[in-house]
């Protein structure tokens, strides 16, 4: 007599690009799908190498350097990403910024000894080296150019996104055809769960991220948020959130949480931090006029705002 086994959800967890990673994959056969997280984790690694800011042979790191002195020579990948996310701050008109390398974290301690927000004077200077336009690239020779001293680029805000697409393909190449990726809340699903259902996921309540604020079913999606539930301070009776606008230099205040769902991953992880900057309104404005992407933002008094396409459960 056969015994037929029935596909299941193999999962693995680890701490990857400072983050917590859980890869899964939908297979009938334990070691096979173990192979492929395998894979998935080593991609995730590999890019991890290329982008941290943490090891000092790192082409981010060498870029850095030389600020202000000379282009450096980088992978293709790396020069692709840093095209690709100038574009995504001239959609988004600077509010989205890998320059933000360079703003000095003793202004923002988001402690209990942080009581005032720094003047809008000082604030400012620290946020003058943030420019985007600043970042030259040599198509022809691959090369990166910082243009001021002092400037620094970081992929804090499309790293793990980035990662996350990544290893799904890797997993896809290698033939799995149903998963998850889950690199700290950003997610990337495709295929079915076992039962042949959509991967059920739930969007955090900004009050207390262990609560499910509400559900949606999704499959061959990308789902990012960016919340100030975790980092926040209060000041004067108004909540501040640890993400700092790069045009002021100030906290944001007004919203709690942004969930992005679109296609790719790395594109939801860059879009969750400008539409939390940019407001209520402008934000939902520009995921309205951009295809195959839609946005969840929950305000400081926990009104639900959704773009036009979206339907919560």
């Amino acid at each position: 007599m056969m015994t037929i086994t029935q596909p299941t959800v193999f999962k693995r967890s680890c701490k990857l690009m400072g983050n917590h990673f859980e890869l899964s994959a939908v297979s009938d056969d334990e070691s096979w799908a173990n192979q492929k997280i395998d894979a998935g984790i080593n991609e995730i690694r590999r890019i991890e190498k290329l982008l941290t800011t943490f090891s000092d042979d790192s082409e981010t790191n060498e870029v850095n350097r030389n600020a202000g002195i000379k282009p450096v020579t980088v992978s293709r990948e790396t020069f692709n990403l840093v095209k690709r996310s100038i574009r995504i701050s001239e959609l988004t008109q600077g509010a989205f910024d890998i320059s933000y390398g360079s703003i000095d974290k003793r202004l923002w301690n988001f402690d209990q000894s942080m009581t005032a927000l720094p003047d809008k004077e000082t604030a400012k200077k620290m946020v003058q080296l943030i420019n985007y336009r600043n970042i030259v690239l040599d198509d022809e020779h691959c090369t990166i150019f910082l243009r001021e001293a002092g400037m620094r680029i970081g992929f804090g805000g499309i790293g793990k996104g980035y990662a996350a697409e990544r290893a799904k393909q890797v997993m896809k190449e290698q033939g799995v055809t149903s998963g998850v990726v889950n690199a700290s809340g950003d997610m990337s699903a495709w295929g079915l769960q076992p039962n042949g259902e959509k991967w059920t996921i739930g969007i955090a309540d900004p009050e207390s991220a262990d609560k499910v604020f509400s559900y949606m079913t999704i499959t061959d999606m990308a789902v990012a948020t960016s919340g100030n539930y975790e980092k926040f301070v209060m000041i004067g009776g108004k909540r501040y959130s640890h993400t700092i606008n790069p045009r002021t230099g100030l906290p944001v205040s007004g919203i709690k949480s942004v969930t992005i769902i679109t296609t790719n991953a790395e594109i939801a992880d860059a879009m969750a931090t400008p539409v939390t900057i940019m407001g209520v309104q402008a934000g939902l404005d520009l995921i309205n006029q951009m295809k195959d992407i839609e946005a969840v933002i929950v305000d400081d008094y926990n009104r639900l705002y959704t773009s036009k396409n979206i339907h919560l459960t």
